[in-house]
């Protein structure tokens, strides 16, 4: 995967990127390039699941002499924790997914700037806090998936035309609670402005085939058994269908394709979001802290990362995990991440006005 600055980014997905996931493998090619000497411990809240994190957690500890310790759970909770405790909680770094949620984190004050010569040269500017509050370690995309018996990929084009009458009664969305749609609001109030963003969402709405509903992976199946013949979803939970063990999930990724929306040369491109994390407002371990994060920008903790969570790499020149590669290449939005913090309230607020429960 390759990112670059500007307007757009094209992200490839068409080699593999690692011959394996063991650690040892991981171990050995994992180099380090700071002049931080790291000793002692290291304390993080992390609401990505501890087998999505420990692995690479534990080769960081054992390369550089820090004991880790991992508290994981919800994001909203470990916020709520976060808050609550104050100074004087242990955590040292906060992680967690969907730049909404990190903007959360710095609004409440439970987070504080770092600067990192190293996460600024890996992690382009628009997966980044622009303060340095906190930062992107792998993206992912909110993309158009279709049932392929009913809809005809030339007939999908961009996340506007989902308002399109041709539509009515076809499409299934998740509730307007949900973050990863409220981010994906706050995207088009930065592209398109507030009454044309008002008036998509009441367009989305009248197109609904049944009321605002489940998960991501739900909506996934919804579309597989001809509940609707189109949804919107991360990739990723698209991507753990596909390699499931369940037969019967392994045939809902099966049914359904990928459609990248936004892709012509005057378009903005796929919206994207991270996983992340920042430093916490109360951390006393703060130079292991941001050892850590430069270490989960190295090539092989991407490729790691990305390979285990079905997602891209936020570091420019990094290749897509081999398994995601027939999702294709497409565009990707490169609008400042941070915005869509700065717009969370104003798409709450517009979805509520137009209908999206």
């Amino acid at each position: 995967m390759s990112v670059k600055c500007g307007k757009k980014s094209n992200i490839k997905g068409r080699e593999s990127i690692l011959k394996g996931v063991g650690l040892v493998a991981l171990t050995s090619s994992l180099l380090l390039s700071t002049s931080l000497q790291a000793k002692g411990e290291l304390n993080i809240y992390s609401a990505r699941k501890e087998s999505l994190i420990k692995p690479v957690l534990d080769t960081f500890s054992e390369q550089n002499d820090v004991v880790v310790n991992l508290i994981t759970g919800s994001a909203d909770a470990l916020l709520s924790r976060l808050k609550a405790e104050g100074d004087a909680s242990p955590a040292d770094l906060f992680i967690t997914v969907d730049a909404g949620r990190l903007h959360r984190a710095k609004a409440a004050g439970v987070l504080k700037s770092i600067h990192s010569d190293v996460l600024s040269a890996n992690i382009p500017s628009h997966l980044r806090d622009v303060d340095g509050y906190w930062f992107g370690l792998s993206q992912r995309a909110r993309v158009i998936f279709y049932n392929p018996e009913t809809v005809s990929p030339n007939e999908l084009s961009t996340y506007e035309n989902l308002a399109d009458a041709h539509w009515k009664g076809r499409i299934c969305v998740r509730s307007s609670a949900n973050i990863y749609n409220q981010s994906l609001v706050a995207s088009m109030l930065e592209a398109d402005g507030h009454e044309a963003t008002q008036a998509w969402i009441k367009g989305l709405m009248a197109n609904l085939a049944r009321p605002p509903f489940g998960g991501d992976v739900d909506l996934l199946k919804a579309v597989g058994a001809g509940v609707c013949d189109l949804t919107l979803a991360n990739t990723y939970y698209y991507g753990r269908l596909g390699q499931s063990d369940d037969a019967a999930e392994r045939e809902v990724y099966n049914k359904v394709k990928l459609f990248w929306p936004n892709q012509q040369a005057d378009e903005r491109g796929a919206h994207v979001n991270v996983s992340g994390a920042g430093l916490t407002a109360s951390a006393t371990n703060i130079e292991n802290a941001t050892l850590l994060l430069e270490f989960l920008t190295n090539q092989a903790s991407q490729e790691w990362y990305a390979h285990v969570n079905n997602e891209y790499p936020v570091v420019d020149g990094i290749s897509a995990p081999e398994m995601l590669a027939p999702f294709g290449d497409f565009t990707a939005d490169t609008i400042s991440l941070s915005q869509l913090g700065e717009n969370n309230r104003e798409a709450v607020e517009i979805m509520d006005r137009a209908g999206w429960k």
